[in-house]
């Protein structure tokens, strides 16, 4: 397993852009496939974006396809979320997360999980 650390999250407007980093510890974190999630308040972890072990494949959620990029760099151990174009429908905890299963979209598929950092989007 890895130990993983997110940061960036804020405040932003609508129409608006954040960057979130996700830190990894560990020497393996190249092997994983990695993932963003979200949780909005009263509502189910959802995913996001995911990434393979190399960054050659990138998958996305419809309801941010277009807007958001995921990328990754193994050499620093890091991964991130590029959000664009924001919406207040995107205001939620983001979870960065590691899986050893290629092309996983599900929460239990991800065995390590950082602990989020809040984005809310004001309208």
């Amino acid at each position: 397993q890895v130990q993983l650390v997110e940061s960036g999250g804020g405040l932003a407007q609508a129409g608006g852009s954040l960057r979130l980093s996700c830190a990894a510890s560990g020497r393996t974190f190249s092997m994983y496939t990695m993932g963003w999630f979200r949780q909005a308040p009263g509502k189910e972890r959802e995913f996001v974006a995911g990434i393979n072990w190399n960054g050659g494949w990138t998958y996305y959620d419809d309801s941010v396809k277009g807007r958001f990029t995921i990328s990754r760099d193994n050499a620093k151990n890091t991964v991130y979320l590029q959000m664009n174009s924001l919406k207040p429908e995107d205001t939620a905890v983001y979870y960065c997360a590691a899986s050893s299963q290629y092309g996983s979209r599900w929460y239990g598929d991800f065995g390590s999980w950082g602990q989020g950092t809040q984005v809310t989007v004001s309208s």
